[in-house]
């Protein structure tokens, strides 16, 4: 991981989450199908929601973004009418459960897809994922290094 964000307090987060879309290209197009899969490595309460819906706000989504639990997966659309998938593989018990959901058609489908709880998934991820890790500092600030 050669690249940090430093983020101080939450007035500083939609720069933070601007500067993590313009490194990765997040904005663009995807039409070769690439994955586009973000793996969110963090402790509890260190951001990860938190962090994923500042990117997604700043990549104009307008609809409610909360963690998904219980889903598994909430669909959001950006203000290009792309979709974004949001993971929280929190509850998952085993790999296969991924596989019964079709989570390929998701990693595979060009969209960005972030992934909170990725260590839960095993070994289910595109080998394109990209790990971002998410610290925090003794004085509340986070640091997101990928």
């Amino acid at each position: 991981m050669n690249n940090k964000l430093t983020i101080p307090d939450t007035e500083h987060l939609a720069q933070a989450a601007q500067e993590f879309i313009r490194h990765f290209s997040i904005d663009k197009d995807n039409k070769d199908g690439m994955p586009l899969c973000f793996a969110f490595h963090a402790p509890m309460g260190a951001g990860k929601t938190t962090f994923i819906k500042a990117v997604c706000e700043q990549l104009g989504v307008t609809d409610v973004i909360t963690s998904p639990t219980f889903a598994i997966v909430n669909e959001y659309t950006d203000g290009t009418g792309r979709p974004i998938y949001h993971f929280d593989f929190y509850r998952i018990k085993r790999a296969e459960e991924l596989a019964d959901m079709g989570a390929d058609e998701y990693f595979y489908s060009g969209s960005p897809c972030f992934m909170e709880w990725p260590e839960l998934a095993g070994v289910s991820l595109p080998e394109e994922t990209i790990p971002v890790c998410i610290k925090v500092a003794t004085d509340g600030t986070r640091i997101v290094e990928y």
